[in-house]
């Protein structure tokens, strides 16, 4: 236990992450006060600014909630938990009208309606977007300038949290460095209620369509904390990231694919039809492993925009369009080189139906969070839907704790120390950091086997124990990226965003989800 005077008292709840997820919860909670720790400008570092799809949600004529749901357990692959499915859902339209009557300037039709998308493995068209390819970052400038004209929420930007404190057998705040400040004692920020939603870990791998601070910190923090993780072997690879040698790479949104779009080797054949019924748009781990198989075999992959779009692809998805003119390519006329890259996380800190997590004092929202919602693979724009709902829900249950006038003294904090010199900024560690991400794309990635879990289960604890200097913030990614190889090595079976060579067929055995605490994730390591 140790004692720190260099300590702040948030003012009310604290959220740790700048997301759609994290601001969401804050306005829900107005007027109540909130701190708001954003590591970079507010919009500039989150996940929720790069969705190009939408916000999903049954707001048409003739659609349902319950067909949503639906859908989504479907797409889950058998092990979507169904009474979260018909909640969320179920929101879905109050969310939606939060996110407009705060600006978010929807895409609507000479009537007022919502002009809907379709998306891969949905029954009907239920996207609610903005110009086409914008819904993250026009949803997230909506969001930021509602926040910054409310006055219960304070913003501290340039601070970044790297371990949870805990007293008293509760979460009782976090641990937080100023970004480049690898010399001073961290500074404590003391909560009675810590949020955390600060994003997945596709920067674990080597081709994210991530931000490049999306690295596992929210998840490795917590698991180090004693959380439960739940369902952390199903990441989801989106098949369509722009193939520019950029990082991170920049996406094709699934709705070009919605729209007509096709994908097509370099020998001009088209592959998806033989695979799956609904060819382009069927669920998308399976257009993940037909574009990874077919790029292992010596093929290249493109999508070819030109007879669904043509020249309308400059107006109606100009993300895209400027994406493609930026490396130098012409959608109009020529194909878009495409890969898989990491681009969810359906596991992370394991939490009930408010947000709560295993852990006194701590809840967990957006993609840090493991609700049960997405099951072994993500339904496309359920991830912004999500971050509302639960954003919403976890204002709600911390705003009916009986208020308290002051924050009661304890003992003594618990702090997880680090062997070597902290430090937050990972500058001396960037091999090691390049190195783990390798891991991952290689044998954690599309497809897997036992030996190559056992191999990087063995490669992850050599880079954790030989690196330069081991920070908290490596030991975040070190910790996440153990979670997922032990969980993939233990799950004998190929499900959704999980997908086993050595076992290629779904076991009814394994139809549930994964519950893991890092010391058994750290005993499946040294087993290895």
């Amino acid at each position: 236990m140790t004692t720190f005077d260099n300590t702040l008292n948030a003012d009310g709840a604290l959220i740790v992450g700048a997301g759609l997820a994290g601001l969401f919860c804050a306005l829900k909670l107005a007027p109540r006060p909130v701190t708001v720790l954003s590591p970079k400008p507010l919009g500039s570092g989150a996940s929720s600014a790069w969705a190009q799809g939408g916000v999903a949600a049954a707001v048409g004529a003739g659609d349902s909630s319950h067909a949503h749901a639906i859908d989504t357990e479907m797409a889950g692959a058998g092990i979507v938990d169904h009474g979260i499915a018909e909640s969320v859902t179920a929101e879905a339209a109050a969310r939606i009208e939060d996110l407009a009557r705060w600006g978010t300037p929807f895409d609507r039709d000479d009537f007022g309606n919502y002009a809907l998308g379709r998306e891969a493995a949905h029954s009907a068209n239920r996207i609610v977007k903005v110009e086409g390819d914008r819904a993250g970052w026009a949803i997230m400038q909506a969001i930021i300038r509602e926040v910054r004209r409310t006055p219960s929420i304070r913003i501290v930007e340039g601070i970044t949290a790297v371990d949870l404190a805990r007293a008293d057998g509760r979460v009782v705040g976090v641990f937080c460095r100023k970004l480049g400040d690898r010399y001073t004692e961290p500074v404590f920020i003391r909560a009675r209620a810590t949020v955390l939603a600060a994003g997945g870990l596709g920067g674990l791998y080597a081709v994210t369509t991530n931000p490049p601070g999306v690295r596992g910190h929210a998840m490795g923090m917590a698991a180090r904390a004693g959380a439960l993780i739940g369902d952390p072997e199903f990441v989801q690879f989106h098949p369509t990231a722009i193939l520019t040698g950029a990082d991170p790479a920049p996406l094709a949104t699934e709705a070009l694919r919605g729209e007509g779009a096709i994908l097509v080797n370099d020998l001009g054949e088209r592959f998806m039809p033989a695979i799956h019924p609904d060819a382009e748009l069927a669920p998308r781990d399976i257009v993940a492993r037909a574009n990874f198989r077919q790029i292992r075999d010596g093929r290249k992959v493109f999508l070819d925009t030109r007879q669904a779009l043509g020249e309308t692809i400059l107006t109606r998805f100009p993300t895209v369009a400027r994406y493609c003119r930026e490396a130098g390519i012409d959608p109009v006329n020529g194909l878009i080189p495409v890969t898989p890259a990491t681009h969810f996380h359906m596991g992370g800190v394991q939490v009930d139906e408010t947000g709560r997590s295993s852990l006194p004092g701590l809840w967990v929202c957006g993609e840090a969070s493991c609700t049960g919602l997405h099951g072994a693979n993500r339904l496309a724009s359920n991830s912004l839907l999500e971050a509302t709902v639960y954003g919403a829900r976890i204002a709600a249950d911390i705003g009916g704790l009986e208020p308290v006038r002051a924050l009661a003294p304890f003992d003594g904090i618990e702090w997880n120390d680090a062997k070597g010199e902290e430090a937050e900024q990972v500058l001396r560690n960037l091999k090691a950091v390049k190195d783990l991400r390798a891991v991952m794309t290689e044998l954690v990635g599309v497809e897997r086997h036992a030996e190559g879990l056992r191999e990087a289960l063995r490669r992850i604890a050599d880079l954790e124990a030989n690196a330069q200097q081991v920070t908290r913030a490596y030991l975040n990614m070190t910790t996440s990226a153990t979670l997922v190889a032990a969980a993939a090595l233990r799950r004998t079976e190929s499900r959704g965003g999980h997908f086993r060579t050595d076992h290629p067929q779904p076991s009814e055995t394994w139809e549930h989800h994964t519950t893991m605490t890092l010391a058994e994730a750290l005993a499946i390591r040294a087993g290895a």
